[in-house]
């Protein structure tokens, strides 16, 4: 299989886990290259629901190599859980997962630091996870971060501790009003950790240059969207990482070269997790961060409420409901460019049956200025921009069933047709459920070994 790298291209649970999944059985490895446990990829296997946050979820399938890259920041408490539940249910990860020996480590203070701030924040909350994701980062860029290197060598992890907790523990006191951190504490749970997690510590960079280098293929895992990139999405409301597929090289150290191809994925209507401008979101008014980030099903119209509940639209994370619009290729038209996506997969098109209509936002109004590709720069001209739609009619039926472009009904093959036009780029997966085979391929350019 060509080198390939699954992107979301919206705000986030686009259901990439399960195009990860499906390709995964062809790849060498599976690479995770961003992000930290704020991402939840979901992945339903014969009615069984695993739910990732670090680990990649190519470890599903035996036999593949699965890597945590230099540009993930890592809860090594939250992964040893996760390791833990996997092998209760029978995944063996021996000898099969590697952790950089460069990734950045999420810390008791980053999560203390998080919380303090954005309770400080009060109406102007950003809606983060308070998975301590932003302010490790943070460390990250100011050089003051701890590394999985470090965490596996007592003498420099009790160094940066104390380092740490000298500058932190007077901002969270005097500052915020928090309760300091205790020093010792940390450092002997996080020894512990760090001694558990060695043997599956090592040099990525080299591993997965070697593997390169010696023909094997590599998959690579997005986490979140397109729309919260640290850097062109809907900026302050995104995570701190590059979620584009632009993040592959500085988070594996492998050259851009040696990325082969991109799939995006779209879900067929958009969603969105916490605050933050959404154009064609369906609610009854403007959201209002200061009422708060949980948002109910009643505060939404029937088609909302409707997408909501059938499209499970909670977060793997969080369990926060998503707040949900109609398509929007004027975002699409954007993120694809932003990846020069190959191709799409569109996901959770079989949540749209029953609709007697369906909308495509092709275009934004803003001041008298009209977006068809691109977003405007500031979230305040987002918020008043004014989607333009065009109307289909929906369809009736249930596509559960269907396994190929054809046996969708003819509403639901124009309404797939009028996306690719609108995007520029061709369908070449459609999911229409959750299980692995409830999945169209199409034209074979996307080779799923059987």
């Amino acid at each position: 299989m060509p080198n390939t790298c699954v992107v979301g291209m919206q705000w986030g649970d686009e259901a990439k886990a399960r195009i990860v999944d499906v390709l995964a059985a062809d790849a060498d490895l599976v690479v995770r290259y961003q992000g930290g446990a704020n991402a939840g990829h979901t992945v339903i296997v014969e009615d069984e629901k695993y739910i990732f946050h670090l680990v990649p979820t190519g470890i599903l399938h035996a036999g593949k190599t699965c890597v945590v890259g230099n540009g993930l920041v890592v809860d090594p408490r939250g992964l040893l859980e996760e390791l833990a539940d996997l092998r209760e249910r029978g995944v063996d990860d021996e000898g099969r997962l590697w952790l950089s020996l460069r990734c950045q480590i999420v810390m008791p203070w980053h999560r203390a630091l998080e919380a303090a701030a954005e309770a400080a924040r009060g109406s102007e909350k950003i809606g983060t996870t308070l998975r301590g994701i932003g302010p490790c980062y943070s460390d990250k860029i100011a050089r003051t971060g701890l590394r999985m290197a470090d965490l596996i060598r007592p003498h420099n992890l009790r160094k940066i501790i104390d380092g740490k907790l000298d500058f932190v523990n007077p901002v969270l006191t005097k500052v915020y009003g928090a309760d300091p951190l205790d020093g010792d504490s940390i450092y002997n749970e996080y020894a512990a950790i760090g001694a558990k997690l060695k043997p599956m510590a090592c040099d990525t960079i080299k591993l997965l240059n070697d593997a390169v280098s010696s023909g094997k293929s590599v998959l690579f895992e997005g986490a979140q969207g397109c729309l919260l990139d640290i850097d062109f999405g809907t900026y302050p409301y995104v995570t701190s990482s590059n979620t584009t597929a632009c993040g592959i090289s500085p988070g594996t150290g492998l050259a851009p070269k040696h990325i082969d191809r991109v799939l995006g994925v779209l879900k067929a209507y958009c969603t969105r997790v916490g605050a933050g401008p959404f154009p064609t979101e369906l609610v009854e008014q403007p959201f209002q961060a200061a009422d708060s980030l949980d948002w109910q099903a009643e505060r939404l119209p029937h088609i909302g409420a409707q997408l909501q509940t059938k499209g499970g639209e909670f977060g793997a994370t969080t369990g926060r409901p998503r707040r949900c619009g109609w398509f929007d290729a004027v975002a699409a038209r954007y993120t694809t460019t932003l990846n020069g996506a190959d191709a799409v997969a569109l996901t959770k098109l079989d949540v749209l049956s029953g609709q007697p209509v369906v909308k495509i936002c092709n275009a934004y109004e803003c001041d008298g200025v009209r977006y068809e590709g691109y977003l405007p720069a500031t979230v305040d001209e987002l918020d008043r921009c004014e989607p333009i739609y065009e109307e289909m009619p929906g369809w009736q039926e249930e596509i559960s069933d269907a396994r190929t472009f054809e046996q969708l009904p003819a509403a639901a093959q124009a309404y797939v047709s009028r996306i690719e036009e609108l995007i520029g780029v061709s369908a070449e997966m459609i999911s229409v459920g959750p299980e692995r085979d409830q999945l169209i391929i199409r034209n074979g350019g996307w080779h799923v070994q059987a």
